[in-house]
């Protein structure tokens, strides 16, 4: 029997965070040159980072097949996040969230390696001269979805 089709409106906050994360990368690129920073507080910097690698820049240095392999499983990720949203039940609205953070997160870089190549980065936080890696809004998507699901399985499990 096939089931009925119904469009999840938690899609909307998947498209509205990838929309957020985008403007975020252009304005940066449009308003600094690689490197420039912009000291924000004394613990947060806004600067221009171009990463072709992963987190904390894991295989940067490869020949440029790690662009291929990182978009190979972020639209594996992608798809499964995405048929998983369907399905979850609208009244799930924590796991709900979870996953439409998770893939405007995947997305979000998906669109930067598709159109530049590698992921732009802006968000430089530090303690003195201790340097967290430069990350972007889609890195903290996937983050606080990856939080959001921990918490879930500790604390809101049994009351499923």
């Amino acid at each position: 029997m096939c089931k009925k089709f119904h469009f999840n409106p938690w899609l909307f906050l998947s498209l509205f965070a990838i929309l957020v994360d985008q403007a975020t990368k252009l304005w940066t690129q449009a308003h600094f040159n690689t490197g420039e920073v912009w000291v924000i507080t004394s613990f947060f910097n806004w600067t221009l980072a171009y990463n072709p690698g992963a987190a904390f820049s894991f295989l940067s240095d490869a020949n440029g097949w790690q662009l291929w392999f990182f978009l190979g499983i972020a639209c594996v990720v992608s798809l499964v996040v995405f048929f998983l949203l369907l399905r979850t039940p609208r009244q799930h609205k924590w796991h709900s969230i979870a996953l439409s953070l998770l893939l405007a997160g995947a997305l979000g870089n998906v669109c930067d390696r598709l159109r530049l190549g590698h992921v732009v980065d802006f968000i430089q936080w530090h303690y003195q001269n201790w340097y967290w890696p430069t990350f972007n809004l889609a890195d903290s998507f996937v983050v606080t979805a990856v939080i959001m699901w921990l918490m879930e399985e500790m604390f809101f499990k049994d009351a499923k």
